[in-house]
């Protein structure tokens, strides 16, 4: 009962013992199969992770005839995680329990490994508070999360467009200029794709929110254009540090 009351007062919507069946007209006569709403899933899930302990028998209580017991924290979370994670990895499910009790989505190998380990100090300490918070959201499950993800990574490459002079086109010249190393192929290739992604901006619902532009809530159009920004947006901001 008491882990009811809390389910119910912490997660609205998902009740203990779990549902796995569910009349569609309210009565008792038919059931089809059910499950929560993902979310709502891993919120639970983090919640089990936060209270979990692994018991340990410490003495024998010889007339009573049982245990006494403790409960070992760190080692039951430890547990869990593993538990939950083989279990997500035999399903397919992209998605992993971290040992900091979050869940947490898991990219695509190659760019998710890019992602995650990209650190940013372009000098600029906004600049650089925008990207880290945009990959940071990105790796979210929640999918209105990550679109906050792409709307902060848009942010940003407005703003690394002006880091090297005060007027916007001077500015992002150079930086193409810096990123190409006068390779003039190279130099066209990412003058395009800058003129694209701005494009972009302009005609979707990104960053601002004018009728005239289109939203996009597609979650693998939203991965899409993350991963295709932050390429361009990593690229110039490596080819134009500071050469030591």
């Amino acid at each position: 009962m008491a882990l009811s009351a809390e389910l119910a007062a912490e997660m609205p919507g998902l009740v203990w013992p779990l549902e796995t069946s569910r009349s569609p007209d309210g009565t008792s006569r038919s059931h089809e199969p059910y499950a929560p709403p993902t979310l709502l899933v891993l919120d639970f899930l983090e919640f089990v992770w936060a209270n979990v302990g692994k018991p340990v028998k410490v003495e024998y209580h010889s007339y009573q005839r049982h245990h006494h017991l403790r409960f070992d924290i760190e080692e039951g979370q430890a547990d869990f995680c593993e538990d939950v994670n083989r279990l997500f990895s035999r399903n397919g499910v992209a998605y992993e329990l971290t040992a900091a009790g979050q869940i947490r989505r898991i990219l695509p190998e190659a760019l998710g490994d890019i992602i995650a380990r990209s650190r940013f100090e372009t000098g600029d300490s906004l600049l650089d508070g925008l990207l880290e918070e945009s990959r940071a959201k990105f790796s979210d499950p929640d999918p209105l999360i990550r679109r906050e993800g792409l709307e902060r990574l848009w942010d940003g490459w407005e703003r690394l467009k002006t880091l090297a002079d005060s007027d916007k086109k001077t500015s992002i010249t150079t930086i193409l200029d810096g990123a190409a190393r006068g390779e003039p192929d190279i130099r066209q290739l990412l003058e395009d794709e800058a003129k694209t992604l701005t494009t972009v901006d302009n005609t979707k619902l990104i960053r601002h929110y004018e009728i005239t532009q289109k939203p996009v809530f597609d979650t693998d159009h939203v991965d899409y254009l993350f991963f295709r920004l932050f390429a361009l947006v990593t690229l110039l901001i490596r080819k134009n540090a500071p050469q030591t």
